[in-house]
């Protein structure tokens, strides 16, 4: 029987009850809300499932130890009492990532040094000897997190963000975060029944995170590796067997369109596409917003237009407008959701939201709005049974609340409070139970389609991507996962 242990999963603000959708889906026990976090409890297997297959997650850490403190000593001494030999060796490196809202503690990097230097000194007064540090490329990856006096050390189960797919081979300017981009999408409701449609797509993002959404593709597929498969514990058989089961991807009968005006952004789009093996379920062309016509099929569309902070336009109010325009007239019987940050491009759309939901793209405040669009008069509408706003709808509204409790609407994140690093500040963690969890069942044998890791290496490199070839099945690009191809195949 499995031991099961306190998780948290890290994410962007206002991306919190998504996420806990989305644990709560997969099996989570103890799901609790907190600021930029989630905390929950699971097995081994529950953690390797959550960042292979969580959208909304940007890490996962798993606490070895709550304690208070009040000065640098403390720390220092409560971070020796752990027995480190369970996670570290003479032969294994580490670093030290530290977050900091303290009075007491005003710099993250001191705590990093008492944190490192309790470990050292541990293993140098007990072995003679001390393992080294690394930044770049540790084996084991610790999260220190101070609120006050409060404290938790946490191993880092994810490594690299997880918002780093995998899938993207090159860029445009200010891309969209992947982990934004899959939130903004789950809280549409949208999964994969009606076409899809970005009129400004860039380098593709809400394209392909669409894509494996509709799919039901675990996002961690293209990714070379996570941090706990360099544990002392990491069970290998156990992950080839998550990794390889795709019982849960279902079939994609619509399409998911993206147009943008500058060819180039077209170009890198198509190139990130095809790397994440999905060019079937997804169109890309060159082509203005403004010549935007209605489409044939039911759609949704979702884009994230220039605000005028990292990409600029030469009439950023007439691009609003425009948008608004084609709408209108050319988008009725449908729902678009738009993601921006001036209240002025807002208004230029000249149409009323019936939803608008606070996120923050990078340390801007922004606001997710939905607009439904159709013939007549509302209350026409309403009358013949349409609903403007449903009870999860509602629900994602209220969320707005905590946006503006301190501060006045748009006003920019410091470099302090950004996404990524300002986390589970002032979240009370629950006690946790140790609970029992059922048996494992036994991997699937290896003449199944069981994928070996080291194609997982070989698929990223060079001569791989520039082979070009397709796989088979289901009729997906090269760059798409195939669980019974191996380097003998190529």
């Amino acid at each position: 029987m499995e031991q099961t242990f306190e998780l948290i999963a890290k994410t962007f603000m206002g991306l919190e009850p998504v996420l806990a959708k989305e644990l709560t889906q997969l099996g989570a026990n103890d799901v609790q809300i907190g600021r930029r976090m989630v905390s929950f409890t699971g097995d081994k297997e529950f953690m390797y499932r959550a960042n292979f297959q969580l959208h909304t997650a940007i890490r996962i850490l798993k606490p070895i130890k709550h304690f208070k403190a009040r000065s640098a000593d403390d720390v220092y001494e409560e971070v020796k009492k752990i027995d480190w030999t369970e996670y570290l060796g003479l032969d294994k490196t580490f670093a030290v990532d530290s977050v900091v809202f303290s009075e007491e503690f005003r710099h993250s990097k001191f705590v990093s040094y008492k944190v490192k230097d309790a470990i050292v000194d541990q293993f140098r007064e007990q072995t003679g000897k001390r393992p080294n540090i690394s930044v770049a490329n540790p084996d084991i990856r610790l999260n220190m997190h101070v609120a006050e006096d409060q404290c938790t050390l946490s191993l880092d189960s994810s490594g690299e963000s997880l918002h780093r797919r995998g899938y993207r081979q090159e860029s445009v300017e200010a891309p969209l975060n992947e982990v934004l981009a899959a939130g903004m999408i789950l809280m549409t409701g949208w999964q994969g029944d009606t076409d899809f449609i970005d009129p400004m797509c860039g380098s593709g993002t809400l394209l392909i995170e669409a894509a494996l959404i509709a799919r039901n593709m675990a996002p961690g597929l293209f990714r070379k590796e996570f941090a706990f498969e360099k544990w002392p514990d990491f069970d290998a058989e156990l992950f080839d067997t998550i990794y390889n089961d795709d019982s849960e991807e279902r079939e994609f009968k619509h399409h998911i369109y993206g147009y943008d005006v500058d060819i180039k952004a077209v170009n890198t789009a198509r190139l990130n596409v095809r790397a994440a093996g999905l060019s079937n379920d997804i169109t890309i062309s060159e082509a203005d917003f403004k010549d935007f016509q209605q489409p044939k099929e039911k759609a949704i569309m979702v884009t994230n237009p220039p605000y005028g902070e990292r990409i600029s336009t030469p009439d950023l109010l007439g691009t609003y407008k425009m948008i608004g325009e084609r709408l209108k007239h050319q988008f009725q019987g449908n729902d678009a959701w738009v993601l921006s940050y001036r209240e002025e491009c807002f208004d230029q759309i000249g149409l009323k939201p019936s939803i608008k939901i606070p996120l923050f793209n990078g340390s801007l405040e922004c606001e997710f709005r939905k607009y439904q669009m159709f013939d007549g008069k509302l209350k026409d509408f309403r009358f013949e049974g349409g609903v403007v706003k449903t009870e999860e709808e509602k629900r994602q509204m209220a969320e707005k609340h905590r946006f503006k409790k301190e501060r006045e609407f748009k006003k920019r994140l410091s470099e302090q409070e950004e996404n990524e690093e300002a986390d589970i500040r002032s979240f009370k963690f629950h006690s946790l139970e140790r609970k029992a969890s059922k048996d494992f069942k036994g991997a699937r044998d290896s003449k199944d389609g069981r994928k070996s890791r080291e194609f997982k290496d070989f698929k990223d490199s060079r001569d791989f991507r520039d082979s070009k070839k397709k796989f088979n099945k289901g009729g997906q690009d090269f760059g798409r996962k195939n669980r019974k191809f191996n380097h003998e195949e190529d």
